[in-house]
């Protein structure tokens, strides 16, 4: 683990689903924007069903210094009013893929690539991408490119966004480059459509656990672990999960509309 607290702190707002709000020195960074009413959401053939809306609007939060979209081509993480967000934000950061269909203000972050913004209280924070594989391997041409981001400066927390990953394999690369970590947001509802079968397409409760290890967080906020009828798993398993690997300490379970400070 880090050997001593940073100085400045992480606040996550959390809205839903994929969506919170991440103060940090001063500058506001928004996950995923997903802000549509519960309903039936179409994808080729099939349809991903919402149960439950944002706790907060676009209105309700505000500009913000930056998007992070781990990917655009699925409703569950960008939505139609998601996507009226990011045409007016200043910068969005994404795969190269979201960038050629969206265009804008929204640019490809590759795998290492960084992105440093200037923070109100005088020092830099670092975006960073790094890789995702939303699904068991081999299903990249399935299921899209998407992007996680590892967010890091002076005298502030590293911060790991996983995105809709469901490898341990990229995790623990991703540890390895950049780890330990003071906090990490996992994205983990254990994902299942037809799609890929019965693998995943994101974390369930006992991979984030272990994900969590891996990645020597101190505190765990998970993300995109509800709200979905896609999702297998949730927030009992993934206390359950925390529970029996020792890390009970570690999880900061958010709802809906509540500030997290960590």
């Amino acid at each position: 683990m880090s050997a001593s607290t940073p100085a400045v702190g992480l606040t996550v707002h959390y809205v839903g689903g994929p969506t919170a709000v991440l103060e940090i020195g001063g500058l506001r960074l928004l996950t995923d924007p997903t802000f549509d009413a519960p309903g039936d959401y179409p994808l080729g053939d099939r349809k991903l069903v919402k149960s439950v809306g944002p706790a907060l609007s676009p209105g309700e939060i505000g500009t913000v210094d930056a998007v992070l979209l781990s990917h655009d081509q699925h409703p569950d993480n960008l939505d139609r009013a998601g996507r009226g967000y990011v045409a007016e934000a200043a910068l969005t950061l994404s795969t190269a893929s979201a960038r050629e269909r969206l265009g804008g203000n929204v640019r490809a972050l590759a795998d290492g690539e960084q992105v440093e913004l200037k923070r109100p209280d005088g020092g830099t924070l670092r975006l960073t991408g790094v890789p995702a594989q939303h699904g068991p391997d081999g299903s990249e041409h399935l299921v899209g490119e998407v992007t996680g981001f590892v967010l890091s400066g002076d005298d502030a927390p590293t911060v790991y966004v996983s995105g809709d990953n469901a490898s341990l394999e990229v995790v623990r690369a991703i540890a390895q480059r950049f780890g330990p970590f003071d906090v990490a947001l996992l994205f983990a509802g254990g994902a299942r459509t037809p799609l890929v079968g019965d693998a995943y397409l994101t974390l369930p409760s006992d991979r984030a656990a272990e994900a969590a290890a891996l990645l020597g967080a101190r505190q765990v906020v998970p993300l995109h672990f509800e709200h979905w009828g896609h999702f297998t798993q949730g927030a009992d398993t993934l206390t359950e999960a925390f529970a029996k690997a020792g890390l009970a300490d570690r999880l900061r379970l958010p709802k809906p509309g509540e500030r997290i400070d960590l």
